[in-house]
């Protein structure tokens, strides 16, 4: 049996010209030692956006050319491509889905809901917006407000081509159409922080004594000089900004040797602020019948449980790391502290019932005694 977790997949979405490969290609380049397998999805013959990412992902990248995902390729081939990236033998350990800027989301989330590889698992959607072409592609497009309603994530990319009034009416037009707390993330240039899609690991295949960043970073610092431009100054290649987006978030870890409710567990992950941007771990509640570890993992408001045994002597903790903007630490710290339950296996097994919900697949190894 395959001990491995199901590989997430995360449906990277927007209309055209609004950057979504720029922010793939950023998560690409800012990786760490994440092996990222790659879907490309272009409108039209001429597959630009597949050759731009080329190269950077090797064989896990596979592309579904000629039109869009959600109408010309039906589930049987997407499910194709699926499970040739989740194949042992590519050790990818999450999958990018880039989108037409002409696909129906809620389509494409409703193709990998139904799939039934026990290798992946759908990972949320992330919406890409354009700054400055907010309105007109809002009257271009009157289907961008469907769009937004069902993102998980929302990424405002090309900020830094507004002024601040600007944005922040933008920022105040997206919170009345996304979803309830639907988190809106500011970005230039496509950057944001890898780490509120996917875990980065650390790079260890190394050629000689550089990684793959530093190769990249090399690359830009020649190029800065190939222009004459002096990296020091600030212009060209804004490698700070770029290898060091995650200085604009904040990370809370939470530790715990008591059991968590889960109904008041759910109750604080249903009131989490929307500049809590992602939420990872893993969970014990100890409720009987229901003694497995779960794994959470949140990606704005997508949320999943994953349970699964706990190894052979492992201690029964509850660790979880948060990431978000703007948010307050300590309040957040002290709802989780509130979640605490001394007595879990007086808790009746039906208080479950809401983590359940949220479970893609019954754990296939039962718990340990």
């Amino acid at each position: 049996m395959n001990s491995r977790q199901p590989i997430p997949v995360v449906v990277l979405t927007g209309f055209l010209g609004s950057g979504k490969t720029t922010v793939l290609n950023h998560l690409l380049a800012n990786r760490g030692g994440t092996r990222i397998g790659v879907v490309v999805n272009d409108f039209g013959s001429i597959e630009i956006d597949a050759m731009s990412v080329a190269g950077q992902v090797g064989d896990s990248m596979v592309s579904l050319g000629g039109g869009c995902l959600c109408c010309t390729v039906d589930g049987s081939e997407l499910d194709a491509y699926l499970e040739k990236l989740a194949a042992p033998v590519h050790r990818i350990d999450v999958i990018v889905i880039e989108a037409s800027g002409l696909a129906e989301p809620q389509e494409m989330v409703k193709m990998l809901m139904a799939n039934e590889n026990p290798a992946i698992r759908y990972g949320g959607m992330v919406q890409v917006v354009d700054a400055a072409e907010f309105d007109a592609t809002r009257a271009r497009h009157p289907e961008t407000d469907r769009h937004l309603a069902v993102a998980d994530l929302v990424v405002l990319n090309k900020t830094d081509r507004v002024d601040a009034a600007e944005r922040t009416r933008i920022e105040a037009a997206l919170g009345t159409l996304c979803g309830p707390g639907i988190p809106v993330v500011g970005a230039d240039h496509g950057r944001i922080d890898p780490e509120l899609l996917f875990d980065r690991r650390p790079w260890t295949e190394t050629r000689g004594q550089l990684s793959f960043e530093d190769l990249l970073a090399e690359a830009a610092h020649q190029a800065d000089e190939a222009d004459g431009t002096d990296p020091a100054d600030g212009a060209g290649h804004d490698h700070e900004r770029c290898g060091h987006v995650h200085a604009a978030y904040e990370s809370i870890e939470f530790v715990s040797e008591q059991a968590l409710h889960p109904r008041r567990f759910l109750d604080f992950l249903d009131r989490r602020p929307a500049g809590l941007y992602r939420i990872k771990g893993f969970v014990h509640f100890g409720v009987p019948g229901h003694e497995e570890r779960y794994e959470v993992h949140a990606v704005g408001r997508f949320l999943r449980f994953a349970p699964g045994p706990w190894g052979r002597g492992e201690t029964r903790l509850t660790q979880l790391v948060l990431i978000g903007s703007g948010t307050d630490g300590p309040a957040l710290l002290r709802e989780l502290e509130a979640c605490r339950e001394p007595a879990p296996r007086q808790v009746p097994p039906e208080s479950m019932w809401g983590v359940l919900r949220y479970v893609d697949r019954p754990a296939d190894t039962p718990a340990e005694d």
